[in-house]
């Protein structure tokens, strides 16, 4: 996955001389001073190319290492990447050079079947014992004092929680960025909906053992109509869509298919199965509209909480941004000020500098949290997450049956309705609620962010229930939740909600979203079709967040049963995933009011002050 744009990394362009000497190099160069390192002027690094890292089962893996130029022993960051050693992300580089200017060594290494290394590349399988294995091979390197902490983001970040799981011994420190701590979970899909548009984009165009074509062609204009992932993405049924472009089928894209539940072959590579084994401190780094934030936050809950030692738990830390998969000052349509953008390298150097230095820079000091409060643009450190003394208050859904678009008489209260009433709506998967902003990313041919949803509230599959106008300030910081009770006249459906953040001038800008899959309501390892008609309790995970609902706006809820293409259009017919072409229109009920009292559970914490 990208983490910043392909202008962003052009600003960051700085000149290299680059002299080989016998396999290894030196470089001299002047940053642009926006990775914000303590004092790189001038201090020269050297590269070894092409190192050959032997596993266990004979695989030879391959990397390159930089490091400071005047001989020594050095704490030693792992990289591994699955996009190449040699990808031209300059900003990548970068990185590297700033930490060995900063006195590390850094391994940077391609995943086995990846471009230089050997074997065969089954995405997430071979993480964890390779992980270790490259770790311990770092530790035993000369130029290394045998401290080793991992760096790096996305499925970077992914192979710093496998590794770390195999409790490696000369492991000190992570700081996994933007990274899935389960990948059923939070990657593959979300309340069991397979993220289609991110699946696909991901995961049949990058196949083991090539990249078919680059993820951004499917989106060009003048790419032909049948190759449009606009196109590619209606195909059903989803099994065969890898045919579509790929021409064969991609094994690991068809498997995700096949194992549509939380099941044993998707615990066996969850790392939130195993933070009880994990020993070290680490840092997780995210924004609040990334893909992956469930995981960012999962990851510093799990560690605060399971870690095998004090230390790893004392030790753990997060930092959440306004941001997707990259830090920014604004993102989708607004803008968070310049205080939001912060530097992730900053933050990796004053922790690794702690854990893998000894250097006492007061980090074990710091609130163990730093979060940004959208709404009102700031930053804030807290104790812990959830917050302590949040408080959780339930906002009921209220109205007389005709909630229909942003025009109808659906209501939001903090008042429980003593009186039952009923909204109703038609789902129908071949005319499906398109995709506008939210947590999504990469090649994928949606736009993710704090979009205005007003075009979606303008249609009749979309149920919209708003508080009046905010007296005062709500500040929200925490998880989401919404309790609602439906029905449907099918084995299955989705249940999509978007929590909304309504501005004066009527912009409805969402701040979290979630969405469950009927059949999974009693848990992602435990499906169970619906008998039609009958009316559940479901209890629906948003994504965390921090938002300062401010006076003169309104809360709102959004209601439908599809988020296309982000995720793949429940057919309402119980059918496995990805295994029928067939779909039903679906009529569906949201109950409120009464013994029924749907409600968005919302983390109220202490004003900003």
């Amino acid at each position: 996955m990208c983490h910043q744009s392909t202008q962003v990394m052009k600003k960051k362009l700085y000149l290299l001389v680059l002299i080989t000497l016998s396999g290894w190099s030196i470089l001299w160069g002047q940053p642009t001073g926006q990775s914000g390192a303590t004092d790189p002027t001038s201090i020269p690094v050297r590269i070894l190319r092409h190192q050959s890292i032997q596993m266990r089962d004979g695989a030879k893996l391959y990397g390159d290492v930089y490091m400071p130029e005047k001989p020594g022993n050095y704490p030693t960051l792992v990289v591994r990447t699955c996009y190449g050693v040699q990808r031209e992300a300059i900003n990548l580089h970068q990185d590297m050079f700033t930490f060995a200017r900063n006195g590390y060594a850094v391994v940077m290494v391609d995943t086995r079947g990846r471009y230089e290394s050997e074997g065969k590349w089954v995405p997430f399988r071979d993480e964890a014992k390779d992980g270790y294995d490259i770790i311990e091979w770092a530790a035993r390197q000369p130029f290394s004092n045998g401290k080793v902490g991992t760096q790096g983001g996305s499925y970077l970040g992914h192979n710093q929680w496998r590794a770390m799981g195999e409790r490696p011994p000369h492991l000190k420190a992570a700081f996994p960025m933007v990274a899935s701590t389960n990948i059923y979970a939070n990657w593959l899909t979300m309340g069991g909906a397979f993220r289609l548009s991110f699946n696909y984009g991901w995961g049949v165009v990058r196949m083991p053992d090539r990249i078919m074509l680059p993820q951004s062609w499917h989106t060009e204009p003048w790419a032909p109509a049948n190759l449009r992932y606009d196109t590619l993405l209606r195909h059903l049924p989803l099994m065969t869509g890898d045919l579509r472009s790929a021409g064969y089928t991609v094994g690991h894209y068809r498997d995700w298919l096949k194992h549509e539940s939380y099941d044993a072959w998707w615990k066996a590579i969850s790392d939130e199965e195993r933070f009880q084994l994990m020993n070290v401190p680490a840092h997780t780094f995210g924004g609040w509209f990334d893909i992956f934030v469930q995981g960012t936050i999962n990851g510093y809950v799990g560690m605060r909480n399971k870690a095998a030692t004090k230390e790893a738990r004392d030790g753990a830390r997060m930092t959440i941004g306004p941001w997707g998969h990259g830090a920014s000052t604004s993102f989708g349509e607004l803008n968070f000020g310049p205080d939001a953008m912060v530097s992730h390298i900053e933050q990796e150097i004053r922790f690794f500098d702690h854990h893998l230095k000894g250097i006492a820079n007061g980090i074990d000091r710091d609130d163990p949290v730093r979060i940004f409060y959208m709404g009102a643009n700031r930053w804030r450190s807290e104790k812990d997450w959830p917050i302590p003394g949040t408080r959780y208050r339930a906002l009921y859904l209220d109205g007389n049956g005709s909630a229909n678009t942003g025009g109808g008489d659906g209501k939001l209260s903090f008042e429980k309705p003593a009186v039952a009433a009923s909204d109703k709506y038609r789902y129908d998967p071949m005319d499906p609620v398109l995709t506008l902003g939210g947590n999504n990313c990469c090649g994928t041919p949606t736009l993710a962010g704090p979009r205005d949803q007003r075009p979606l509230e303008s249609r009749k599959d979309v149920l919209v229930y708003s508080t009046d106008t905010l007296k005062e300030d709500i500040t929200i910081a925490g998880p989401v939740k919404m309790q609602l009770y439906a029905a449907t006249d099918g084995p299955d459906t989705d249940w999509m909600i978007k929590l909304i953040d309504v501005f004066p001038d009527g912009r409805s800008m969402p701040v979290s979203e979630g969405i469950l899959r009927a059949r999974f309501r009693e848990g992602l390892d435990k499906p169970k079709l619906l008998t039609p008609g009958q009316t559940y309790a479901y209890d629906i995970e948003l994504t965390g967040t921090a938002n300062v609902f401010q006076r003169g706006h309104r809360i709102r809820i959004d209601i439908t049963s599809s988020n296309f293409p982000q995720f793949d259009r429940n057919p309402n017919t119980g059918d496995p995933l990805g295994s029928s072409a067939r779909v039903r229109v679906a009529q569906q009920t949201i109950h409120h009011g009464g013994d029924r009292p749907s409600a968005i559970i919302l983390p109220v914490v202490s004003a900003l002050q």
